[in-house]
């Protein structure tokens, strides 16, 4: 690790008061003690030791679990604003940036490091996620209110495999010859882009974490990353455990700050060569402009989606019926590619509708950590508040509301599973990314109609079709505009594949070979020679 926001104790912060500036000041809490606050009986690991960082701690409750402010009870939301936060200034990113550069200085431990050893520290530190999967799957329920089994079966499972995919590709990332006319000999070098700033958001904070970091350190670059400000936790263990897999001091720098303040001055910043972003497309939008009026640095961005989920009559409609309804209700709704457009061939509309409602109302709400619960909390009063505002536009535009369609319970920012049917182009649930458990069910007559109805809209994440028909099938992955489209199946993510979306939904991929070659510059190096044989 290099630089950390906080002391070199070890540490989290607690918020005390509001500085005359209007920043929170901190109250220095022992690393230490989150673990304690997520195991009140357990050991707390000697790796955690001796990590500069800073977070957040619960005030309220110092010596009682960890409780997330979305399961508090509905008359203490208002108190969300006293939870302990970061804050991470210009000054902190600078000595971050700082660091990165040193460390990417040539003749630097990590400049000078073979290929081979990038490689093996990375699959060191997929061993200790291994490790420690538990706590950190903890972390990310309580830290974000996601369902503790999806984070330790999917989550800390898909951020493994991504590790290790990108250790794997260390000593691969290589230039080629170029027979040039004339009596020269020319070769390009793939070479690292250097400081790279990366700005993770809170749906998939670790998964999130992991997708930035391994394709950046396995090219040789070096890394300022920025955990969203509502889900630092499993960004500030991972320092902890990247300082014991032992990356050379400086290589990765973790500043938990907001996006106004720390996430401005990743994408304005003069010293910084790329910036990596995923999140809103209106946040998008300012950080690409940040980079064109600072240094030109270079963007990828994973930004938002309102995907079409297209169901033939031919499907096989009890798989498709599951498989949309995955796509739309998993983690709350709150995910980039959820299927949210749901379009169905008209002689199977009513019977799709009848079994989605019926699939719905199965569904558990309560504690993300507890057993057979499968649907947890929003992540905060600003999310709760604007899913609520969609569902009641739906209403009031005329769409037919089967199931759900307001809170849930005494406490938390819980929303019921909901259900719109007859629901129609020009509605904003059909054109807004509502990023919450509200499924959208509009009908179709042929192919021409949903193909354009399909691509009107400005994302192009992702888009799936149901069919048996394999000629339409090959018809709409073609036509569909979308980064990534899924035939017969819904949410069919691996570290292999590329990722990334069509015109308001980003620039760029992430993950695959594609994903790799976002964090190289290609350099062309050529030769005079005396004489050039074949």
């Amino acid at each position: 690790m290099g630089y950390a926001c906080g002391s070199s104790t070890g540490t989290l912060g607690k918020e005390s008061s509001p500085s005359p500036s209007g920043y929170k000041i901190l109250v220095k809490l022992p690393l230490s003690f989150i673990v304690a606050s997520i195991f009140p009986t357990a050991t707390v690991p000697s790796h955690v030791a001796g990590i500069g960082q800073q977070s957040y701690m619960n005030p309220f409750a110092p010596h009682t679990p960890f409780l997330h402010p979305a399961l508090k009870p509905h008359a203490d939301l208002d108190t969300e604003s006293h939870w302990g936060a970061v804050c991470a200034l210009m000054e902190d990113i600078d000595k971050a940036v700082k660091a990165a550069r040193e460390a990417f200085q040539l003749g630097s431990p990590w400049r000078t490091m073979d290929a081979s050893e990038r490689g093996r520290l990375l699959n060191k530190l997929a061993d200790l996620i291994e490790r420690d999967r538990l706590l950190l799957a903890t972390m990310e329920a309580i830290d974000g209110g996601k369902l503790f089994s999806t984070a330790y079966l999917m989550d800390l499972g898909a951020c493994i495999r991504s590790v290790r995919y990108c250790a794997g590709w260390a000593d691969k990332v290589q230039g080629r010859t170029i027979p040039m006319d004339g009596n020269f000999f020319t070769f390009t070098r793939h070479e690292p882009i250097g400081v790279c700033g990366q700005i993770i958001p809170w749906n998939f904070p670790l998964v999130m974490f992991v997708w930035k970091i391994a394709p950046a350190l396995c090219c040789g670059n070096t890394v300022v990353v920025k955990p969203a400000e509502e889900t630092p936790l499993t960004a500030i263990y991972m320092g902890s455990l990247i300082k014991e897999a032992g990356f050379p001091p400086g290589v990765v720098n973790i500043v938990p700050g907001f996006g106004p303040t720390a996430g401005a001055a990743i994408s304005h910043h003069m010293d910084i060569d790329k910036v990596a972003f995923t999140g809103s497309t209106q946040v998008g939008k300012l950080i690409k402009e940040a980079a064109g009026k600072s240094n030109l640095k270079r963007v990828t961005l994973e930004l938002g989606g309102k995907s079409p989920n297209i169901i033939f009559a031919d499907a096989d409609l009890d798989n498709a019926v599951e498989l949309a309804h995955v796509g739309l209700f998993y983690h709350q709704g709150q995910c980039c590619i959820a299927g949210s457009r749901i379009f169905v061939e008209e002689p199977i509309y009513e019977e799709f509708v009848r079994r989605s409602v019926e699939r719905a109302k199965k569904i558990t709400l309560g504690d993300p950590l507890s057993c057979g619960v499968n649907q947890g909390p929003q992540i905060n009063k600003q999310q709760f508040h604007k899913i609520l505002d969609l569902i009641e536009s739906g209403k009031k535009e005329g769409a037919k509301l089967e199931c759900g369609g307001g809170p849930w319970g005494d406490k938390g920012y819980f929303i019921q599973p909901t259900v719109f049917s007859n629901v129609t182009d020009d509605m904003r649930i059909a054109k807004e990314e509502i990023f919450g458990p509200v499924q959208q069910i509009m009908k179709f007559k042929t192919v021409d109609e949903v193909i354009k109805r399909a691509n009107n809209t400005h994302y192009g994440l992702a888009a799936a079709v149901f069919t048996k028909d394999l000629d339409k099938a090959l018809t709409f992955a073609t036509a569909l505009q979308a980064g990534t489209v899924w035939v017969n199946c819904y949410s069919a993510v691996s570290a292999h594949c590329p990722f990334g979306g069509f015109k308001m939904s980003g620039n760029g991929r992430e993950m695959g070979e594609y994903g790799i070659h976002e964090y190289i510059e290609v350099k062309t190096v050529t030769i005079k020679i005396p004489q050039k044989n074949s």
